[in-house]
C-alpha cells in the first residue's frame, strides 16, 4: 500500500484532495475488506478515480514523477538486469537505461531499502517513478510469462560471433560486443543484427513497427529480406539502443533524427548513418551500412564496357571542363564519382569534394561536409572552393541554380568538375542544366561528357546455368524469338538467399561531347534532337548497353527490363 511520508493512507489522501467524500471511503473500505481488491482498483473499477488521476495525485504527494504503464514505455530486456523474483518482491520494473542512470517504475518509490537494493543489482543510479503496485506487478508478470526466448532469437541471427568486433561512438568510447550478454538480450540482438548485415554484404537495415511484431529487414544488391521479427514490445527497447549507440536523444520520438557510429568489424573499420522517423506504429530506424570492403573504387571493377570504359577515361583525362553522372537514388553515382577521383589522385593534383553527406573517406582527397543548418550549401562551399587552388573540383549534387551556374564557371576557368545529376539518360542532362538557368552557350563550352547509369543484380555463379529467356520476355526487350546470346539464370542457393543473384554491376550509357553536339547545345536543339544525332553517331542507350549485359550471361533480362525504359531500339 502506498503511503505519504506521514505516513497517510490512500483513502485519506483522496479524501483530502476532495476526489472522495467520507461516506464514499467507507463504502469502499468496506468493499475492501470483503474482495481483498487493491483499494486504488477498486476505486478505478468503481469509476470514482481514474488511474491516471491517482497517479498523479500520489506523485505530487511523494514529490516523485509518475506513470501509467504502456508498453513501449518499458524496454523488456531490462528485466533481466533485476530478475523477475526480485522484481515482484521489490514491486519494480526498470523502464529504460541512459548511461548510468536507470529509470524504474516503483510501486514504493519512497523505500530507501528498495531503492538501494535496485542500485546494488544493477551498478546504475536509480531515479524511481511512481506506479500504482497493480500496475507494475502486472507488467512484471506479462514480461515474465510471455517472454521472447532471446537467446534462440538471438541465435538465429547467424553470423560471425559478437566477439569479433567491437562498437565506437563518436566520443571514444568502445563497447565490447563479447560483453554484450552481460548488457542484455536487446543490445546483444541489435549488434548481432549489425554483424550479420556486415557479414551480409547489406547496405541498410530497416527496423519498423509492426502491429504485433518488429519487423528487421536488410537490403541486399537493392533487395529487401527478412532477417527477424521480434515481439512488439521489444520494439522501444531495440531503437533506444541504436539511438544510445549513434548519439540520438532517445526521449524526442515526434521528430525524426540523424545519428552515425563507427563499428570496427571482423578487422575493418565501417561506418554506420542512422535516421529514425516517427510513423503511427512507433519510430522506424534505418541504418545505412558504409563498409569500404563494398566499395569499388577501381573503374575496370564497375562493369564499363570497353568502348564505354575508353570514352569515360577520354573525357577524364581533359585538363578541364564538367563530367556529369547521372541516374536516380541509389543507382551508384557517388561511386563512379569515386572511382573517377581514384584514377585522378595523386601527390601532385589537389582534388576537393563537397558532398552531403560524406559517405567514405579518400586518401590525397579533401572533402567537405555540407551544413545546410548553418549556411553551408553546395553553392557556398563551391565559392570557398575556388579559393583554395583546386586541380579537381567533385560535386556531390548539383541541386539548383547557384549550383549549376558555379560549378559551369568553374569548369570554364581551368578546373575540371565531376558532378551528379538526377536524370533519367545521358542528354537529358543537357535540357536539365539548361532548365536550371545555365546559359546554352555557356554550357556548350564546359560538358564534355556525361554518364547515365542504373545497377542490376548479377547473376549468381554458384547456382548459374543456361536457361533461354520466355519468348515473351524477349519481346519486351525488342529482341526477336529466335535471338542468340548466352542467357543465363541462376537457380537460387544459400550464398545468394535463394534469389539466384549476388552482387551488382552498372549498365553505363556514356556520351562523350563530339564538336557536332556541342553545336546543337548552343543552338537550344531539342532533347530529342540531341538524343537522335547522338544515337545516329552510335552512342547507345542504357536500355541497349543493358540487353548486351543480358546477352553476355552478366545479368537477366528481366532485371534490365526492370532497370531501364524503352526506347524503341535493341541492341544488334
Amino acid at each position: 500500500m502506498i503511503t505519504t511520508p506521514n505516513r497517510m493512507p490512500i483513502g485519506e489522501i483522496l479524501v483530502e484532495e476532495g476526489v472522495l467524500s467520507r461516506e464514499q471511503l467507507a463504502k469502499a473500505l468496506a468493499e475492501q475488506k470483503a474482495t481483498g481488491q487493491f483499494l486504488g482498483e477498486l476505486l478505478m473499477t468503481r469509476g470514482l478515480v481514474s488511474q491516471e488521476g491517482l497517479v498523479k495525485i500520489l506523485a505530487r504527494r511523494l514529490g516523485v514523477k509518475g506513470c501509467v504503464l504502456q508498453n513501449g514505455l518499458v524496454d523488456p530486456a531490462l528485466l533481466e538486469m533485476v530478475g523477475a523474483d526480485e522484481a515482484l518482491r521489490l514491486k519494480a520494473l526498470p523502464m529504460f537505461r541512459v548511461g548510468e542512470t536507470l529509470t524504474v517504475a516503483m510501486a514504493e518509490p519512497q523505500s530507501l531499502p528498495a531503492v538501494d537494493r535496485l542500485r546494488h543489482l544493477t551498478g546504475c543510479t536509480i531515479r524511481p517513478v511512481l506506479v500504482l503496485e497493480a500496475n507494475v506487478l502486472e507488467f512484471i508478470k506479462k514480461l515474465a510469462s510471455n517472454k521472447t526466448d532471446m537467446a534462440s532469437l538471438i541465435e538465429s541471427v547467424s553470423g560471425p560471433d559478437p566477439a569479433e568486433a567491437l562498437v565506437e561512438g563518436e566520443d571514444g568510447l568502445v563497447i565490447d560486443l563479447d560483453k554484450t550478454r552481460e548488457e542484455g538480450a536487446v543490445v546483444n540482438l541489435v549488434h548481432r543484427v549489425i554483424l550479420k548485415s556486415i557479414h551480409d554484404r547489406a547496405s541498410d537495415i530497416h527496423i519498423e513497427p509492426d502491429v504485433d511484431s518488429t519487423r528487421i529487414r536488410y537490403r541486399i544488391d537493392g533487395v529487401l529480406h527478412d532477417l527477424i521479427q521480434p515481439a512488439g514490445d521489444m520494439h522501444a527497447g531495440i531503437v533506444s539502443r541504436v539511438k544510445v549507440m549513434s548519439r540520438m536523444d532517445i526521449a524526442e520520438k515526434r521528430l525524426p533524427q540523424e545519428g552515425r557510429l563507427r563499428v570496427v568489424a571482423q578487422g575493418r573499420q565501417i561506418d554506420l548513418r542512422v535516421s529514425s522517423m516517427p510513423t503511427l506504429l512507433g519510430e522506424k530506424i534505418v541504418i545505412r551500412i558504409l563498409d569500404k570492403a563494398n566499395l569499388k573504387v577501381r573503374l575496370g571493377e564497375l562493369g564499363f564496357r570497353p568502348e564505354g570504359m575508353a570514352a569515360f577515361e577520354r573525357v577524364l583525362r581533359q585538363p578541364y571542363g564538367m563530367v556529369l553522372v547521372t541516374g536516380p537514388t541509389g543507382s551508384g553515382k557517388t561511386t563512379t564519382l569515386y572511382s573517377a577521383l581514384d584514377t585522378l589522385r595523386s601527390p601532385e593534383v589537389n582534388i576537393v569534394t563537397v558532398e552531403d553527406p560524406v559517405e567514405y573517406q579518400l586518401d590525397l582527397i579533401n572533402q567537405v561536409q555540407v551544413q545546410s543548418a548553418i549556411g553551408m550549401t553546395f553553392g557556398r562551399a563551391l565559392r570557398s572552393i575556388l579559393r583554395q587552388d583546386p586541380d579537381v573540383i567533385m560535386v556531390g549534387e548539383i541541386r539548383d541554380e547557384e549550383t549549376a551556374s558555379v560549378s559551369v564557371h568553374a569548369a570554364l576557368t581551368g578546373h575540371l568538375v565531376l558532378a551528379t545529376l538526377h536524370t533519367n539518360d545521358a542528354p537529358g542532362a543537357i535540357t536539365r542544366l539548361v532548365d536550371m538557368g545555365v546559359e546554352p552557350y555557356l554550357l556548350s563550352g564546359s560538358i564534355n561528357g556525361v554518364v547515365a547509369q542504373r545497377l542490376v543484380r548479377k547473376v549468381c555463379v554458384n547456382c548459374a546455368a543456361e536457361q533461354r529467356p520466355d519468348p515473351a520476355v524477349l519481346a519486351d526487350a525488342g529482341l526477336p524469338g529466335d535471338a542468340t546470346g548466352t542467357w543465363v539464370r541462376g537457380a537460387g542457393c544459400d550464398q545468394c538467399h535463394g534469389s539466384g543473384y549476388a552482387g551488382r554491376v552498372g549498365i553505363y550509357e556514356v556520351m562523350e561531347i563530339t564538336p557536332a553536339l556541342r553545336t546543337m547545345i548552343h543552338q537550344r536543339l531539342s532533347a530529342e534532337e540531341f538524343r537522335k544525332r547522338w544515337q545516329c553517331d552510335g552512342g547507345l542507350t542504357l536500355r541497349q548497353e543493358g540487353l548486351l549485359l543480358a546477352r553476355g550471361g552478366v545479368t537477366t533480362l528481366e532485371e534490365v527490363l526492370g532497370a531501364t525504359h524503352s526506347d524503341g531500339v535493341a541492341a544488334s
